[in-house]
């Protein structure tokens, strides 16, 4: 069980600056002496760290990457690093630790691959959202909200992680993705995708009453404010998620 520090419980929405956002203090342990290979897959981006390095290494992904072309380019890439054990975050539905639905963004293939045998090695897949969560997690009830090619989404309450599929549900003429992705970013400006964000987060808020939100994603950057009771995470932090799956007493549902 993830241990849980104090936290203050969060009010409604009022905006704040992103200067006034605390950044999390959570930092990944390196002194295991279990090598971890921390994976973290983006529609638009597979990026990498490993125990004992500070270099992140990447490359691009996007509609067209397989498994087996992802773990082909991740061999070449790592070949100078020595680990034991894996941790992957993919953007697509997990149970039981294997994908249960092809991806979005990427190509086909995922669901029924055996990660393990290609790798080598023991692998703990989750979902990118979830990962990102929980290397955000400081204690309490958070909700996370990754916006970046699509919507994330993940609740952790008391060390247990939710995976979340809000992306999907319907909202005005079409999901809450529809909304908030990349896509509209680019087609509708940052003004009017900085309302709708505003306008799901306080949806999502009295739906789920979480203490806190935490905002992820290429896209969170973007924001120059962000509700009272929210924290702009850094992505980077992915890879905290993926080295407390293997140092810590992590419970999922």
């Amino acid at each position: 069980m993830i241990k849980k520090p104090k936290t203050k419980k969060s009010s409604p929405a009022r905006a704040v600056t992103r200067k006034a956002i605390a950044k999390p203090t959570a930092k990944p342990a390196q002194n295991s002496p279990l090598k971890i290979l921390v994976i973290d897959i983006g529609g638009s981006h597979v990026k990498m760290s490993c125990s004992g390095h500070s270099e992140i290494r990447r490359f691009p992904s996007g509609p067209r990457m397989t498994p087996s072309f992802m773990i082909q380019e991740i061999k070449r890439l790592t070949s100078d690093w020595n680990y034991d054990v894996i941790s992957m975050g993919c953007p697509m539905p997990i149970k039981k630790g294997k994908p249960i639905k092809e991806p979005a963004n990427l190509g086909n293939g995922w669901v029924g691959f055996n990660y393990e045998k290609a790798f080598d090695r023991p692998t703990k897949i989750i979902n990118d959202a979830a990962m990102q969560a929980l290397g955000d997690y400081e204690g309490g009830r958070i909700l996370f909200l990754g916006f970046g090619t699509g919507l994330g989404s993940t609740l952790i309450e008391e060390g247990v992680i939710v995976p979340l599929e809000l992306s999907q549900l319907p909202y005005k003429k079409g999901t809450f993705e529809k909304y908030v992705s990349n896509k509209a970013l680019e087609k509708k400006g940052k003004k009017k995708w900085t309302k709708e964000v505003f306008k799901i987060i306080e949806i999502f808020r009295a739906a789920l009453e979480p203490e806190e939100i935490v905002l992820g994603g290429g896209n969170a950057q973007n924001l120059q404010q962000v509700p009272k009771g929210c924290r702009v995470a850094e992505n980077s932090n992915a890879f905290i998620g993926g080295f407390r799956l293997w140092k810590d007493s992590v419970k999922k549902i």
